[in-house]
């Protein structure tokens, strides 16, 4: 229960509702506790005293305390609902938040698939036990304590009983929950196992039909989904052996009670109403602690949904800004690598970067170029900072960018990304998406320089064309170009394109570049590229192979200079992709 109890201040702003809730079930449970009572009451003196109106008086009281008891356990239903709803809300909007908060490094270890099981399924299982918590979780161990007191003041002889038949429920129930526990926390991993094959499945499903693997990502998901169930159905089996046990110990109990109260009742120590009344609180205390067992595994799930949920939040963004930070930031844009070396697994593993060591003066347009796996995006997400270096510097204008305020850093870095990404929404808030308050001239003028405004204004709705989630009616040369201009709008001291005209054919990517051209004057560039005619324009090429940079200098010099960039250059050349207008 221990990560449980770490969400249970998500409950303090509902605490009036979760303090009313078992207050009126105790109300609920004292009312049917007095039932068995005034059973007894009606057949020792009632009936077997022929006194009528003690009959109909102890019944109308009945239907009273019922009414009232009724009513006790409605209201604590709502308060319950309403405390448990409030629970999960804050829970999951918590959650999320903290998401937000991940560096890549956090993402690239939590997966996507298990991220979504946690923010949905998990925090669903823990909701719900909040809900048991203040309803059933009250009222059985209510109705088990008082119904064995009840039971204790009916007839100390028969409660004797309750010396064998505890114990044994009590060794019955701590077995199961022993071998329930783990058993939950499998199901919900293999759960994550799912979401994450659907969530691939989904985002790929161009390239399913493309390649034709349909019948490949049915047998993917059937696996994962048979999987889920094995051993969901292995953990439900060995709860289902709880009910038939608590039902033949409530049984024996009945049998040996009738029993030994027969042979009372015939010694004239016992009325029948007693014993009528105390199989009531048997079958009370039996019931009770069987709900009990049932909610244990209840609680057993919840908890290991509650440890993948408090994993998340335990889980510290890698990059984290110091609070000294510079909150203000307003660089000309000099970019220094210094003796760079970086892996996404720690020293241990094998570098992506080694001994990166170059200057970018305020202004210059640097290339990238290298074969894929040569640390190009590598390079680039560290002048944002989305990852950290392990060794060396990367400096803006003299700063260490791990001394720059993460949202001061990003708001003076646009970036658009190998994957253009977009968002559900109209193409006008893709664009200004980093620049929500920009006015339409900026947003048309972004869109024109990226080579977007004519085909925007070709669609029906124009700058209030909806976008489909992720972009799907859209082209990946359309994309990448709304990308473009996402980053452009900002206004960016420095802009990186990473790779983002792969989608494009040569003629427009040749406009886009010289519209670049125009809005990188002022500003420091850098661009990811495959195509040679991408960076001939560059004041700097530097040329990456394994993580370091093996060539660099302008297209004149590394065309003398560098049989790597020569080789390149002269491939595409001769294959017709370098393009001179």
């Amino acid at each position: 229960m221990k990560a449980t109890q770490k969400l249970a201040s998500f409950l303090s702003p509902y605490w009036l509702w979760a303090i009313l809730a078992p207050l009126l079930m105790m109300l609920e449970v004292a009312m049917d506790l007095m039932q068995p009572r005034l059973i007894q009451q009606i057949i020792d003196q009632g009936v077997a005293q022929q006194d009528w109106n003690l009959v109909l008086e102890t019944s109308g009281l009945m239907v009273g305390l019922t009414l009232i008891g009724v009513s006790g356990g409605m209201g604590a239903s709502v308060f319950a609902v309403l405390a448990a709803q409030g629970f999960g809300t804050d829970l999951r909007s918590s959650l999320f938040r903290h998401v937000q908060s991940f560096s890549f490094g956090n993402l690239d270890e939590l997966e996507t698939g298990k991220i979504i099981t946690r923010l949905t399924n998990d925090v669903i299982q823990v909701q719900e036990l909040v809900m048991l918590m203040l309803r059933i979780m009250v009222r059985s161990p209510l109705m088990l304590v008082g119904s064995l007191i009840m039971a204790i003041l009916t007839s100390p002889l028969l409660a004797l009983l309750f010396v064998v038949l505890i114990p044994i429920v009590l060794l019955f129930l701590n077995w199961i929950i022993n071998k329930t526990f783990p058993l939950f926390g499998t199901v919900q991993e293999k759960l994550d196992a799912i979401n994450t094959v659907v969530q691939e499945n989904l985002a790929g499903m161009r390239l399913v039909k493309a390649f034709v693997r349909a019948d490949y990502e049915i047998d993917r998901f059937g696996t994962a989904n048979d999987d889920w169930m094995d051993h969901n159905l292995l953990a439900v089996r060995t709860v289902a052996v709880t009910m038939p046990f608590m039902m033949l110990v409530l049984n024996m109990g009945i049998v040996a009670t009738l029993w030994f109260g027969g042979n009372y009742v015939k010694l004239g120590n016992m009325q029948v109403g007693q014993i009528v009344a105390f199989i009531n609180y048997l079958m009370i205390t039996l019931t009770s602690m069987m709900m009990v067992s049932m909610l244990v595994m209840r609680v057993s799930r919840a908890e290991a949904s509650a440890v993948r949920i408090v994993e998340v939040f335990e889980s510290k963004p890698k990059i984290e800004s110091d609070p000294d930070s510079l909150n203000a930031f307003k660089p000309k844009g000099r970019v220094a690598f210094e003796h760079v070396s970086f892996s996404y697994d720690g020293e241990d593993s094998t570098p992506a970067l080694q001994e990166i060591s170059f200057v970018v003066e305020p202004g210059e347009t640097v290339a990238l170029l290298g074969a894929t796996g040569s640390g190009k995006s590598s390079l680039i997400n560290l002048i944002p900072r989305f990852y950290d270096v392990f060794q060396g510097r990367v400096t803006i204008d003299g700063v260490d960018v791990r001394q720059i305020d993460e949202t001061a850093l990003r708001q003076q870095v646009g970036v658009a990304l190998q994957e253009s990404v977009l968002f559900s929404g109209t193409i006008r808030d893709n664009i200004r998406y980093g620049q929500p308050d920009a006015d339409e001239e900026d947003v048309i003028s972004a869109a024109k320089m990226a080579q977007a405004h004519d085909f925007i204004v070709g669609l029906p709705d124009g700058y209030d064309s909806i976008v489909g989630q992720r972009g799907v009616n859209l082209s990946g040369g359309q994309r990448q170009r709304l990308a473009i201009a996402r980053a452009l709008l900002i206004q960016p001291a420095i802009l990186i394109l990473d790779d983002s005209t792969s989608a494009v054919d040569v003629e427009t990517e040749a406009r886009i570049q010289e519209a670049l051209a125009q809005a990188r004057q002022g500003r420091t560039s850098f661009v990811v590229a495959q195509r040679v005619s991408t960076v001939l324009s560059a004041d700097k090429i530097l040329v990456l192979e394994n993580g370091r940079i093996v060539a660099a200098g302008d297209h004149d010099t590394l065309l003398a200079t560098s049989p790597i960039y020569r080789e390149i250059y002269e491939s595409q050349m001769d294959s017709g992709v370098v393009n001179h207008g």
